[in-house]
C-alpha cells in the first residue's frame, strides 16, 4: 500500500490564488474552501490512493517564533483567507479525511512526524509526501518516502533531491540555513547562495564540518574567503536557521495506519458543509459515502 500525506495548509494557499472567488449563501468568502475541497476530491478517487492524511496550519504561528522573532507569521495574509483555515479543516474531514491540525507544530512538522511513522511500517510500499514545500526533502529516504508535486507532477526521492539540491537529503536544513528560506523568513548567512552551499555541504556535509579557514577547503568555490569569513561572523545564526529548518519527527499524532484507510465521506458533515459555502455539485461527484 501507499501512504498519501497532504500538505493541507499548501493546498489552501493555492486555491486561493488559483480557484474563483466565491460567496456563500451568508456572504462569507469560500473560494479556496470550494478549490481545496475539489482538490481533495480528485486524489481520492486517483488509483492507488487507499490511505490519507491532511496536515494543516490551525495558526500559522508555532514553537518557532519563539525561537526568531523573523520567523513567519500571519502578516500580510488576507483575512479573507485565514478565515477560511477552520473551514478547510472542516471540509477535508468531512471528505472522510484524517486531519492534523497542528497549533504549537507546524503542518510540516506532522508530515514529517507521519512520514516517519508510517515509513518504517513492513506493509507501507510507499509514503508519498504531497507538496512542492523545499523543507519536506529532508524527509525523503530512498524511494520508500518520497515528495510529489500535484501541480508539475513531479516526484522526488532520493536521487532526485541530490540533483536538484545538490545535496542528500539529511544535509537540507544545512543548505536551507545558509541560503536561506524566505518562504519560512529563514534569512540565511551573507554571500552564500544555493551553488556555494551546495559544493560545501555535499563535501563535508553539515555546518560543523565546513573548516572555518577557507585554505583549509579542498574543494573550489568561488570567493571562498569571503564565504568563509560570513560563515565564522554568522555561526551562531546558522545553527539557528538550521534549527529553524530542521522539521520535528515528535509530533503526537494519536492515528495508528488503519485509521487512515480512507472510508468514505461522512455525509452528514458533508451535506451541511457544502449548503455552509453553497456548493452544490460536490456532493454527487463523492466516490462514497461511509455506511
Amino acid at each position: 500500500m501507499r501512504v498519501h500525506l497532504v500538505d493541507g495548509t499548501f493546498e489552501l494557499f493555492r486555491a486561493y490564488f488559483g480557484a474563483p472567488q466565491a460567496a456563500s449563501p451568508s456572504g462569507m468568502e469560500v473560494g479556496a474552501t470550494r478549490g481545496l475541497l475539489r482538490s481533495l476530491l480528485w486524489l481520492l478517487k486517483e488509483d492507488g490512493v487507499s490511505h490519507v492524511a491532511c496536515a494543516f496550519d490551525h495558526v500559522i504561528e508555532s514553537f518557532r517564533n519563539e525561537l526568531f522573532e523573523g520567523y513567519k507569521t500571519g502578516e500580510g495574509v488576507a483575512e479573507d483567507l485565514l478565515a477560511q483555515f477552520p473551514l478547510a479543516e472542516r471540509a477535508a474531514h468531512a471528505l472522510g479525511i484524517v486531519v492534523w491540525s497542528m497549533v504549537e507544530f507546524e503542518a510540516d512538522d506532522a508530515l514529517a512526524t507521519g512520514a516517519r511513522l508510517f515509513g518504517s511500517r513492513p506493509e507501507v510500499e510507499q509514503v508519498l509526501l504531497l507538496t512542492p514545500d523545499k523543507d519536506l526533502a529532508q524527509c525523503v529516504t530512498g524511494t520508500r518516502i518520497v515528495t510529489y508535486d500535484r501541480i508539475r507532477r513531479t516526484l522526488l526521492d532520493e536521487e532526485g533531491v541530490r540533483a536538484k539540491f545538490g545535496v542528500p537529503p539529511a544535509a537540507i536544513p544545512d543548505f536551507l540555513a545558509l541560503v536561506g528560506d524566505t518562504a519560512d523568513g529563514i534569512p540565511g548567512v551573507p554571500r552564500w547562495g544555493a551553488k556555494s552551499a551546495a559544493v560545501l555541504l555535499a563535501r563535508y556535509g553539515s555546518l560543523e564540518a565546513i573548516p572555518p579557514r577557507a585554505e583549509d577547503w579542498d574543494v573550489d568555490v568561488r570567493g571562498r574567503s569571503a564565504l568563509a569569513e560570513s560563515l565564522r561572523e554568522h555561526k551562531a545564526n546558522a545553527e539557528l536557521y538550521r534549527t529553524l529548518a530542521t522539521l520535528r519527527i515528535d509530533v503526537p499524532l494519536s492515528e495508528d495506519l488503519e485509521d487512515l484507510r480512507f472510508q468514505g465521506a461522512r455525509r452528514g458533515e458533508l451535506e451541511a458543509l457544502c449548503a455552509e459555502i453553497g456548493e452544490k455539485d460536490l456532493l454527487d461527484r463523492v466516490p462514497r459515502f461511509r455506511e
